[in-house]
């Protein structure tokens, strides 16, 4: 059998691709590069080791949702600006190949959201995301009604400008910013967050990551997009039904420190004081 490659994903960026080709000189027939804009899931090698992903947070996303089901570990390289999902830097990518063909990291799993939509009594949309499903209005629509079901029974009706479901890798993302809690990877929750909410007692809500979730669009709604990881935006109809709950398909992740994401989040978010 032969040696485990390493697959590389680059973003469209002239450092990363200038990497991307310094890391395929270096590895030789030990890497392949992968398009993933244009290639599909089927066109996966078999015998990847891993996918070294060369972008921020976005490219990310993109390949998690592009190798789909494949079990195959990603680590993210960070080139963008944000980078929560990055591992390691460019400046010690070496370092983290090379500890990688030596079998010297970790597996972090990463949960991810199996979100449905039904219309008429058919399945319109049946997608995993790593981050989260955002259910917006245009900027110039009126308040989203989001009914919200628990295993079926009844919470209550966010009246706002968005909804948001989220994981808790998703808990950096778009939910921080409309006010959400940080919720470590290892966590097994879900976590809603209105955006903006009419009624100022709808606040952020953490649940066990066990429960199903069924979302009904109330009244009339007019201009309502579900986006899933910020990427893939749907129109939805007044009689759509979303249905939502943990994947079975976890996205696996490489790590060299057993406390990488407290260092990530502390340098991202640019946390200070107390003892180095």
């Amino acid at each position: 059998m032969s040696a485990k490659r390493i697959g590389i994903v680059v973003k469209n960026d002239i450092q990363a691709e200038k990497k991307a080709r310094e890391l395929e000189k270096w590895l030789g027939n030990q890497c392949v590069i992968i398009d993933a804009r244009q290639s599909k899931d089927s066109d996966i090698p078999d015998d990847l080791l891993c996918i070294v992903v060369l972008g921020g947070d976005g490219t990310f996303l993109s390949v998690a949702r592009f190798i789909g089901n494949r079990d195959i570990p990603l680590m993210g390289v960070k080139f963008g600006e944000v980078g929560f999902l990055a591992e390691t830097t460019e400046d010690k990518l070496s370092y983290a190949v090379t500890s990688v063909l030596e079998g010297k990291y970790a597996i972090q799993k990463r949960a991810r959201l199996d979100i449905k939509v039904m219309r008429n009594n058919k399945q319109i949309i049946d997608v995993d995301v790593l981050n989260d499903a955002v259910i917006n209005k245009s900027a110039l629509s009126r308040l989203a009604s989001c009914a919200v079901f628990l295993d079926s029974t009844y919470l209550t009706t966010y009246r706002a400008d968005g909804l948001i479901v989220g994981t808790p890798t998703g808990s950096t993302a778009y939910s921080l910013a409309a006010g959400g809690p940080v919720v470590h990877p290892a966590v097994p929750s879900i976590i809603l967050t209105p955006i903006c909410p009419f009624t100022l007692t709808n606040r952020p809500l953490i649940i066990p990551d066990s429960t199903k979730i069924e979302i009904r669009l109330e009244g009339s709604p007019e201009d309502i997009i579900l986006t899933l990881d910020g990427q893939e935006g749907f129109e939805m109809d007044p009689g759509d039904i979303i249905f939502i709950k943990k994947s079975r398909n976890d996205i696996k992740m490489i790590s060299f420190e057993n406390h990488s994401y407290f260092k990530i989040l502390k340098t991202r978010l640019k946390w200070s004081g107390g003892r180095s």
